[in-house]
């Protein structure tokens, strides 16, 4: 597949960002907001689709673009390419709190699958598509949808996890049981499907969601503590309601705190 040979760092802690070195020719694609800043002598240029080889064509880069649809991202990527004649570099941040984590591609046999918002960016010739579950029950109850994002070639592609990461090994049939959310990504060898929870209390009290992924091996699978979603409900959770009025978090009168020291107005 021929994809560009790039060399990276990743740098940080919990908020992290990855610099890329670009040789004369190289470049870089990447997903419309993750750029941070780059060197002079780097071109920048959005393109329709990925810009693959599997995308030369015409149809080729609609039905690419057309399928990024799917997933909820934009037609478009932005490719950097370096134009000058040493080495220059371009960095890309992660969108909140997490890992930025580096991933071989032609370690896990040219495919990579992941959750449909993990993609940061990838040396060109990488191909960004859509893998389609062939089972219903991951598309109704998956939690993330039965789409997930593929990404195919031989080079580097760089994802982001939110929290802390775990990697876990399968063997040949041994499974792992992981909330929806939870899954950053593994490798094509890995059976995905989702299991019913299961339990009267379970279901109604639990608090854990009606299901959960089971990842049967052999292959990798990597695990994020943070998914986004999780995230993005805590903080709506404790967002204030109604006219910027807080929900009286670490009070223990809560709401009737509000009203004995004259905050609520009628």
């Amino acid at each position: 597949m021929n994809s560009h040979e790039i060399d990276y760092i990743i740098y940080g802690e919990e908020m992290q960002y990855v610099e890329i070195e670009l040789d004369p020719n190289e470049g870089v694609i990447s997903e419309a907001g993750s750029f941070m800043m780059m060197e002079d002598g780097i071109k920048m240029e959005t393109i329709f689709g990925d810009g693959s080889a599997q995308d030369n064509s015409v149809m080729g880069k609609i039905f690419g673009a057309g399928k990024r649809l799917l997933t909820g991202e934009s037609m478009f990527m932005t490719a950097f390419y370096n134009v000058g004649i040493g080495k220059r570099r371009v960095s890309f941040a992660s969108p909140y709190p997490g890992k930025i984590m580096a991933i071989d591609l032609s370690k896990f046999g040219n495919k990579f699958i992941c959750q449909k918002d993990a993609f940061l960016c990838a040396a060109k010739g990488v191909s960004i598509g859509i893998e389609f579950s062939k089972k219903l029950g991951r598309g109704l109850f998956g939690g993330e949808g039965f789409i997930m994002q593929k990404l195919e070639g031989d080079g580097m592609a760089f994802v982001h996890a939110g929290g802390t990461t775990a990697t876990k090994e399968l063997a040949i049939g041994e499974k792992l049981k992981v909330d929806t959310g939870c899954i950053i990504g593994f490798d094509s060898s890995v059976n995905y499907d989702i299991e019913f929870v299961g339990g009267i209390k379970n279901t109604v009290f639990g608090g854990e969601g009606l299901f959960f992924a089971t990842l049967t091996g052999p292959g990798t699978v990597f695990i994020q503590s943070l998914p986004f979603s999780r995230l993005a409900k805590r903080v709506w959770m404790a967002a204030p309601q109604g006219g910027g009025k807080n929900k009286g978090e670490g009070s223990i009168l809560g709401g009737l705190g509000d009203l004995l020291d004259g905050d609520n107005k009628f």
